[in-house]
């Protein structure tokens, strides 16, 4: 789960990290009270979208005036017009894809004054199973490309769990980064809150791009990224109660009610499937035969038919697909269950579009034999790979 910068600075100020004041605008009225409430001189005026790239992003409407999503004004009267000319417009940056998303809300900030531009991080490594820092000393930059053209300008380390956070973690990014002094004191007071807040607030990753050395030598989190374990929300009511559901794709969002793993993606074939490792099999075996998948689905090993007519439901609500391939192995998913769930599904919603069902595995004959005694048009595979060349065939003739 993402949440809007805004939101993840104030948690960051909550733990004493240091960042800057701001308000958020959701209405244009208020864009010009919110502004007057802060300092000046200088006002940064940023759409909050779940999106990097702002910065460089650009607008679809000419009405939004000048490129980028972030946007520094001199006055309240220019900051209040800039919230305004972005609220409700489409900001399409690197990571929207051309898409897009809509500006629902506006971040209005004091402005500061940057001596130096960092970059700091926390993410799990899968690999250690580990919480790990990384930082580079090219701050304001994608850290992807930094890693592609100069690595040597990021350090990256974990974070052994048995003793956690220690200072000497802290002095090993300040040294890296060039800080002296009581800047390296303050890195060490710094990830050592970072820290704290992503372990205790179940974070996947916290990202501070840029983390700006201001003129007098002070720190501060400029910007501020933190995505959260989608499994650890429960445990975190006050984080499930910053979700944003407009910046999701309705598809994964009505998925989430019935416990189905779902993602969207851009292709033409509907996938339903048992388990994450077959789902992502059957995927590149429909791009193995000269197709796209337009999604995962993972049902699940314990799906009940309610649940397989809702997944059927989520993926014909995609006006993208054009044929669907539901691959079932049962082990403790039961092959007749699946069958009458699709049969549901299809009476309920309709098909209008080639439906290729592959069944294997606990009580395979029973499903089968639901699916050839239904009146429902079907297409029988005997293994992955036909039930890949059948639905391919279907939709591309």
């Amino acid at each position: 789960m993402n949440i809007h910068e805004y939101q993840a600075k104030a948690l960051l100020r909550s733990y004493g990290c240091p960042v800057s004041d701001g308000r958020i605008v959701l209405k244009a009225e208020d864009a010009k009270t919110a502004a007057g409430e802060l300092d000046g001189p200088l006002w940064v005026v940023k759409a909050q979208i779940h999106a990097g790239g702002r910065g460089k992003g650009s607008f679809k409407e000419a009405e939004a005036g000048e490129k980028g999503g972030v946007r520094l004004a001199k006055s309240v009267e220019e900051a209040s017009e800039m919230a305004k000319q972005m609220l409700g417009k489409t900001l399409v940056t690197h990571q929207t894809g051309p898409a897009g998303k809509q500006v629902n809300r506006i971040y209005i900030e004091d402005g500061s004054d940057i001596d130096r531009e960092l970059y700091l991080a926390l993410l799990v490594d899968r690999q250690t199973s580990r919480v790990s820092f990384v930082c580079s000393t090219e701050g304001g930059m994608d850290i992807e490309e930094v890693a592609a053209n100069t690595p040597d300008n990021i350090l990256s380390f974990s974070v052994d769990p048995a003793t956690g956070f220690q200072p000497f973690h802290g002095r090993r990014i300040a040294f890296m980064l060039g800080l002296t002094g009581k800047q390296v004191k303050q890195m060490v007071d710094l990830t050592s809150k970072l820290y704290k807040a992503f372990v205790e607030k179940d974070m996947e990753m916290l990202e501070i791009n840029p983390l700006i050395v201001m003129p007098d030598g002070m720190l501060k989190c400029l910007d501020a990224k933190v995505g959260f374990d989608g499994n650890a929300i429960y445990r975190q009511s006050d984080i499930a109660e910053l979700r944003d559901t407009t910046e999701e794709d309705p598809k994964e969002l009505e998925a989430s009610k019935y416990d189905l793993n779902y993602i969207a993606l851009d292709g033409e074939i509907g996938c339903m499937v048992n388990g994450a490792g077959l789902a992502m099999a059957t995927m590149d075996i429909i791009k193995l035969y000269g197709a796209e998948p337009a999604n995962f689905l993972d049902v699940g090993g314990g799906a009940t038919k309610e649940k397989v007519t809702e997944a059927f439901k989520i993926i014909t609500s995609d006006p993208n697909v054009k044929g669907i391939l539901v691959n079932i192995f049962g082990g403790i998913m039961r092959c007749d269950v699946i069958a009458e769930g699709v049969i549901a599904a299809v009476k309920e919603v309709g098909l209008k579009v080639p439906l290729v069902v592959r069944l294997e595995g606990t009580n395979v004959e029973q499903g089968k034999a639901i699916i050839n005694n239904s009146d429902v048009d079907v297409i029988a595979a005997d293994d992955l790979s036909d039930g890949a060349q059948k639905i391919v065939k279907a939709v591309k003739g």
